[in-house]
Formats: C-alpha cells, sequence, structure tokens
C-alpha cells in the first residue's frame, strides 16, 4: 500500500494536526511496516498559486505545450503522480476562519486539473466532470481552536472543512463513504476539554489506523 500524507499546519512542534498524523502513521506502520510513505508538507512548502499562465498551459493540448508551458505546470504534475499512486490519502489539517488553510486549498487546485484527475463531457448537460481516479480512501485529521462542529453541534452550520475536503475528495478518486474524519477541538482553550478532546482524537486515530490497516490485507480496488 501507497499512503500519502498531506500536511497543512502552519506550524511544526506545536501542531496538533501534525500530533495526529504522527499517531495515525506509527499505528499503520506497526501494523503494515513494508508500506510506503510520501509526505507533502504543503504548510511549510507552500504550493504555487493558480496563474493565468497556468490556467493556459493547463488547457493546452499535451503535445503543444512549450517548454515554458510545461514548467509552469511542474509542480502540479509531481503532486498529481504522488495523488495517482496513493492508496490512501492522509490530510492533516488546522481549521482557519472556519475552512481549509489556504495552503491546502493551493494543493487542490493543483491537483484538481483536467485530463489528469477528471474529465469533462461537455455533452453531458448535468454532471459534466467525472473522476479520472478510483479506489482511494481519505483520512482528514484536524485541529481547530473552538467546537461544536460535528452534525447537531452550535456551530454545525460554520463547518465549511469537512465538507469542502468531502467534494474535493470525489475528484481524487475517493467515494463519500471512504472519507474519514478525526478531529481535535477546544484548542484555545486549553482546559480539559481539550485535553479530553486531544486524547479522545488520538485514540481514534490509532483505532482508525489498525481497522483501515486490516481492510488493506484485502484489495480496495
Amino acid at each position: 500500500m501507497n499512503l500519502l500524507l498531506v500536511n497543512a499546519s502552519a506550524r511544526k512542534e506545536r501542531s496538533l494536526s501534525r500530533r495526529l498524523a504522527t499517531a495515525f502513521v506509527t499505528q499503520w506502520m506497526a501494523s503494515r511496516p513494508g508500506d510506503a510513505i510520501v509526505e507533502r508538507d504543503v504548510g511549510i512548502d507552500q504550493p504555487p498559486l493558480l496563474t493565468e499562465a497556468w490556467i493556459a498551459a493547463c488547457f493546452t493540448p499535451e503535445s503543444q505545450r512549450t517548454p515554458a508551458q510545461r514548467e509552469v505546470l511542474a509542480w502540479s504534475d509531481a503532486a498529481i503522480e504522488e495523488l495517482a499512486r496513493a492508496d490512501l490519502l492522509l490530510i492533516a489539517t488546522p481549521r482557519y476562519n472556519y475552512g481549509m488553510p489556504a495552503a491546502l486549498k493551493a494543493w487542490f487546485d493543483q491537483v484538481i486539473r483536467i485530463d489528469r484527475t477528471f474529465r469533462f463531457d461537455r455533452e453531458e448537460k448535468t454532471w459534466p466532470l467525472s473522476p479520472l481516479l478510483s479506489g482511494k480512501k481519505l483520512v482528514l485529521l484536524s485541529a481547530s481552536g473552538e467546537f461544536g462542529f460535528a452534525p447537531g453541534g452550535l456551530r454545525e452550520r460554520w463547518e465549511h472543512l469537512e465538507p469542502h475536503v468531502r467534494t474535493c475528495a470525489h475528484y481524487l478518486g475517493v467515494e463519500g463513504k471512504d472519507v474519514h474524519h478525526v478531529a481535535i477541538e477546544y484548542q484555545e482553550f486549553g482546559d480539559e476539554r481539550h485535553r479530553a478532546s486531544l486524547e479522545d482524537a488520538l485514540a481514534a486515530a490509532k483505532a482508525l489506523a489498525v481497522r483501515l490497516a486490516g481492510q488493506a490485507e484485502g484489495a480496495w480496488h
């Protein structure tokens, strides 16, 4: 199995989403030590933002691209190759302003690309976009300063991280049932609620790693 870990926190040592990712990966490797893990740290090494030149290169047929256009798409090409090889995608991220960090959004923009991860059928009037990748699972590991983002929670309507990731995951080759979310809350309070949330999330991440590693013994595809 191939794992792709996308870390999106601007923090390193103090990042709780990175701590969740470490717990998950450590538990996974204890079960499957021969698996390969690739890390793409967009929180520290941010992806380039889309530009007019990028868009023009993207919509130019590959055989007609200039060397300059190929260079513009080089970051995207490398990130897509990492994604295409992955069986399991881990996204470890804080929740910034109730959604994903700009660096994580930039990663999605770079890898969701016409004729690479999705096709466009202009004859299809209802759902013209369809994914080219399939058979992957996604684990979202998040950390929040506030609380109550789960269904039925105080801030359920303010939750824009998981819904956005779930929507984009469709074009990464992940079906809705194959998206899993483990969350830490109350970080800004630093009180007993936060400590309990942290402990529960670490335990949940390890348990999820055990469960998915067990499923990996069979065929995901």
